[in-house]
């Protein structure tokens, strides 16, 4: 009985399936389905050309004809009804018809159509790997990019975006080939393309050093009769300038590391500076801030205001603030280097400010009395307090939402300024935490127990990371307190303050950067 059942159903699907093609031969005439019954398998269906009849090529002309008179939306419209009436296997085969046509190598046909600028555009937003990929596709894409000078822009994007590579543009020198136009004589596109790895190489070499510790270390005298230790600095690549407890400025030459310039006025020791290519801004426990011609020297402005020890200050875009022992902190409009007036007095803490920072939105200030303050920058009103550390704050550094403190509870502190919540405690340092600088890799922190210390920054962001795993390297190179430091990829460069114990009024500087002894 079982063969007669498989039968009779072989015979029903047959019946049913030509029913239905029946329904599109007059659309699809030279198709027909088969079926085929394989032996103890199942039943497949499939497809083979028939025969073309005698009056299906004359009705195909008359059906093309009428086609070309219509209009574009009447064509449309009607493929989209004889598509309709398909089925899917007939789908499939106009989709493998249609998948060729579709594809269009635009970069090949705009410069044909005298847009090569649109074409080198669409590329230049490639990254490194996919701009190597595009130069294997075909003769005319490498002219593109040859032509269009794109490992130049390349370069020349992430050395806009990036400060690691345009430190490297400066260190190398080969900054001089880039942002110029093609009527200045440059290098060819393959110089810059042979260059790009080179740089990444160099990139590779710098991040190893950071997480080895490898470096080379410069020391720089500034022992005096009346000098006690170093307090503050600043470096470009030309100069160094310190801040000396001995109440004096002194400017080093960067590359030899020789004195050029003693700058005297202040009757107090100088606790902290800033400078810009005009002026050096001076702070000093005579209670006085002093504005110097970076140039010669000389003595532009000085304000009187705090009463006590200016501790620190910060100045960017015509406005100033500044901190001090006695609690306050004042913000200053500076209109000029010898117009500078006070525009307000911000008061809150109930012990010594010891440093501020600030960008367009927020001034941030931190105080021996264990708080960190947030003010708005356009209204000097008070906005929040960040609470966490155990004992007085003695650094921080903001920027966009993030605030990194050190304390004298011998810890750093993560903070997120705009909830005011503390993102990670970094624990390590033995002494109070004396200075700390951040950018988006790393944290280096200095502290009075000698020591510098290394951070992941992307890792102590994340809440799952180890706290093991976040201390990439512990630096000891000093016999005494670490009271400022400064550094960029390549280079860390912390002033050095003596204890009783160890009488060293020498600062270091650590070169980080590949083969290099350049400071």
């Amino acid at each position: 009985m079982e063969p007669e059942v498989e039968d009779k159903t072989l015979e029903l699907m047959n019946t049913t399936v030509m029913e239905s093609q029946n329904l599109v031969d007059d659309l699809s005439p030279k198709k027909t389905t088969v079926l085929t019954k394989l032996s103890n398998g199942p039943l497949v269906t499939g497809s083979r050309k028939r025969p073309s009849e005698g009056n299906y090529d004359r009705e195909k002309e008359q059906c093309m004809a009428l086609f070309d008179q219509w209009s574009e939306a009447d064509q449309v419209e009607f493929v989209e009804h004889l598509i309709s009436r398909m089925c899917h296997y007939q789908h499939g085969h106009i989709n493998s018809y249609l998948k060729p046509m579709l594809q269009r190598d635009f970069i090949t046909a705009l410069p044909a159509q005298g847009l090569d600028h649109i074409a080198e555009n669409i590329l230049s937003f490639l990254d490194a790997r996919s701009l190597c990929s595009a130069e294997l596709v075909c003769k005319e894409w490498q002219r593109v990019i040859s032509e269009g000078m794109l490992w130049k822009k390349l370069i020349e994007r992430m050395v806009r975006t990036d400060p690691l590579w345009k430190g490297l543009s400066e260190r190398h020198q080969w900054e001089k080939y880039l942002f110029k136009n093609r009527t200045t004589e440059v290098p060819p596109n393959s110089y810059y393309h042979s260059l790009y790895p080179k740089i990444i190489q160099d990139i590779e070499t710098i991040e190893a050093n950071w997480r080895c510790g490898r470096h080379n270390l410069q020391r720089i005298q500034c022992r005096s009769e009346n000098s006690k230790g170093v307090y503050c600095l600043q470096y470009d690549d030309e100069k160094i300038i310190s801040g000396l407890r001995d109440n004096s400025i002194k400017i080093w030459d960067k590359q030899s590391l020789e004195c050029l310039k003693i700058l005297t006025g202040h009757t107090g020791s100088v606790l902290c500076l800033q400078y810009d290519e005009r002026v050096i801004v001076t702070g000093s426990s005579d209670s006085t801030v002093r504005v110097w011609d970076v140039t010669s020297g000389e003595v532009l402005n000085t304000l009187i205001h705090h009463n006590e020890a200016v501790l620190h200050l910060r100045f960017c875009n015509g406005l100033m603030v500044t901190c001090s022992k006695d609690r306050s902190i004042a913000v200053w409009d500076m209109a000029s280097p010898t117009d500078i007036s006070l525009r307000r007095v911000l008061v809150g803490h109930r012990a010594a400010v010891n440093v501020v920072d600030f960008d367009d939105k927020y001034i941030v200030s931190a105080s021996g009395d264990r708080t960190i303050k947030v003010w708005s920058t356009s209204t000097c009103e008070f906005v929040r307090t960040l609470n966490g550390h155990k004992r007085g704050i003695a650094c921080l550094q903001y920027r966009d939402r993030l605030v990194v403190s050190g304390s004298s509870d011998n810890t750093i502190r993560l903070w997120d300024i705009e909830c005011g919540a503390c993102l990670r405690v970094l624990e390590g340092h033995e002494e109070l935490v004396r200075c700390i600088r951040f950018d988006n890799k790393r944290i280096v922190s200095g502290a009075y127990d000698g020591k510098i210390k290394v951070w992941d920054l992307q890792a102590a962001l994340d809440p799952r990371a180890p706290a093991s795993t976040l201390c990439l390297r512990t630096l000891v190179e000093h016999s005494g307190r670490v009271f400022r430091l400064q550094f960029d990829d390549q280079r860390a460069g912390p002033p050095h303050a003596p204890t009783p114990t160890s009488p060293d009024s020498r600062w270091r500087h650590l070169q980080l950067s590949p083969g290099g002894s350049e400071i």
